[in-house]
């Protein structure tokens, strides 16, 4: 069943945007009668029915709802530096929405080669992988912010930050949480992190984390980190 993303639905009814209404009659070929699964990015799953099938405004009229439809027992947040090639963050983005991701925020650090990204852009292919893996719940995307900035920010959980400099004791994630808690995990860009960005993550309370002996990708290391601890937490 074809899956739409409708995050402000508030009523029995609701009205696709003219863009999507244009898919779904044009694209899709869908008529009045036709059911169709909505999502919200909030746990709530729809079954709909096409009462109008206009390619500028398409009407559902909701038939069912469940909340919560697939809720996940833990959080996880992953501050990762965007990489100079856009499309392998957003690679990282489409597969750990699949996965299972809560939040992101793209931090910018020392030695990053990316400094601007475009949030609409990201939020597309967020959005476009909550539909195709049918997750009821959007990850929260945040504005980019400096490595600085972000280290100054609350947050009630487990912190680790992964690095591949030789500095200090460095553990594997099964050794360093405990399943069904909020996670917060930094990943440093292509250069990896600084000393004095490592000994300021450590300082505020953050562990250190290994991903194991081969050197790893941006986007290979952030995804790594979602794989882990979706398993520690399956």
């Amino acid at each position: 069943m074809h899956i739409f993303y409708t995050p402000d639905i508030a009523h029995n009814t609701y009205t696709l945007n003219e863009e999507e209404s244009k898919h779904c009659v044009r694209v899709l070929r869908l008529p009045v009668g036709s059911l169709v699964n909505l999502v919200d990015g909030n746990g709530g799953f729809y079954t709909a029915e096409i009462t109008l099938d206009n390619p500028k405004k398409v009407v559902l009229s909701i038939l069912n709802v469940e909340r919560g439809f697939h809720k996940r027992n833990h959080h996880l947040h992953i501050a990762v530096a965007p990489t100079k090639n856009i499309d392998r963050i957003e690679w990282f983005l489409e597969k750990a929405t699949e996965l299972g991701i809560d939040e992101i925020t793209p931090i910018i650090t020392d030695r990053s080669e990316r400094r601007i990204v475009k949030e609409d852009r990201l939020n597309k292919v967020i959005t476009s992988a909550v539909k195709q893996s049918i997750k009821a719940y959007h990850p929260k995307l945040n504005g980019a912010i400096s490595y600085d900035a972000f280290m100054k920010l609350p947050f009630d959980g487990e912190k680790l930050i992964a690095h591949c400099i030789d500095q200090g004791e460095k553990k594997y994630i099964s050794d360093l949480v405990v399943p069904h808690q909020k996670y917060l995990i930094l990943v440093g860009p292509e250069g990896d992190f600084t000393p004095e960005e490592v000994n300021l993550a450590l300082n505020k309370g953050f562990k250190a984390l290994t991903l194991g002996d081969n050197r790893l990708r941006t986007e290979t290391a952030a995804l790594s980190v979602c794989f882990e601890i979706n398993y520690l937490n399956r």
